[in-house]
């Protein structure tokens, strides 16, 4: 279903079209109408709560997923580059 929602701010007015689940906008007009308030207002206020509860500084953090003893010798420290290139691409390397 396509919504038609018009933006009111400080430097004018713009109109855009997005799409939304049904069911989730027949939730948003049912919200609407039961707070007495514009579609319009209730997507914006959405839009604005969820701006600000996201944090522009916040990066995601990639969970540590290594196995085995974190203090043991890294076994790939005593290869040279051109030895593990060569175990990792054995012949194929060399074209």
């Amino acid at each position: 279903m396509l919504c038609h929602i018009e933006w009111y701010g400080y430097y004018g007015t713009m109109k855009t079209t997005i799409d939304i689940h049904d069911e989730l906008l027949a939730r948003a007009k049912r919200h609407a109408r039961d707070t007495g308030r514009p579609l319009r207002a209730v997507v914006e206020d959405g839009l604005r709560q969820l701006l600000a509860s996201t944090h522009s500084g916040h990066r995601y953090k990639l969970s540590d997923l290594r196995v085995g003893d974190p203090h043991a010798a890294d076994p790939l420290e005593t290869y040279s580059w051109p030895e593990l290139r060569e175990m990792i691409y054995g012949d194929r390397g060399s074209r």
